[in-house]
């Protein structure tokens, strides 16, 4: 009996490092898998959120895209504008957990975001709700910084709809790109049917298509 203390006692430290080592590289995949600047999950694990969402039932898919960014930064500097990107993103998470949803930092300015939603008035009070979680005030080094957001939507109902994950954020992008040149804070898409034209599957008039000229931020 002695014999076999001591030889589970000998195997406690290397029983604790392999616990360890697991630990740090859940870690590690962790913080692979999430934006540096804000937190929030990459490309690749909003995707398999986003689909678990949109599969669950009737729901919405968005596209942020924040005005007067590029202003901010000229103004204030980059720090500025970090400081402003981390505070919409953290905006956007606690948005996100209320409704069930998840967000992705697209790149730059931009995000992305599924979230439950029951009927269309439910919809356009969580556009209202959203906006103005965007609209409050940044403060850094003791200087609010207004900045607002232009978000297009998509409602999406799996008991009826067949459309992926990326034809939604398309649909949603377009709406985003039309609120940004109308100045409404919000639209919403009618159908799924995509209204504008792609190149390389991005909407013309993005950055990286060809001649494509983006609205000022």
């Amino acid at each position: 009996m002695s014999e076999l203390l001591f030889v589970a006692a000998a195997g406690l430290p290397m029983a604790a490092g392999w616990s360890l080592h697991a630990l740090r590289l859940r870690r590690r995949i962790e913080t692979a898998r999430r934006d540096p600047l804000t937190g929030l999950f990459t490309r690749d694990a909003f995707a398999e959120r986003a689909m678990k969402v949109l599969a669950g039932g009737p729901s919405a898919v968005y596209v942020v895209d924040l005005d007067r960014f590029k202003e901010i930064n000229d103004t204030y500097g980059h720090a500025a504008g970090d400081a402003v990107i981390a505070a919409t993103g953290r905006r956007l998470a606690e948005w996100a957990d209320i409704n069930a949803g998840t967000v992705v930092r697209l790149g730059g300015d931009e995000f992305a975001a599924v979230a439950r939603v029951f009927s269309r008035a439910d919809l356009s009070w969580t556009l209202g709700e959203l906006t103005r979680a965007i609209g409050q005030p940044v403060t850094v080094d003791g200087r609010p910084l207004t900045v607002g957001a232009s978000v297009g939507a998509v409602a999406y109902d799996p008991r009826a709809d067949d459309v992926d994950l990326s034809t939604l954020v398309r649909l949603a992008d377009e709406q985003m790109y039309a609120a940004k040149n109308s100045g409404a804070d919000w639209l919403t898409a009618l159908d799924l049917t995509p209204q504008v034209e792609t190149f390389n599957n991005r909407r013309v008039g993005r950055p990286g298509t060809a001649g494509g000229t983006e609205a000022a931020a």
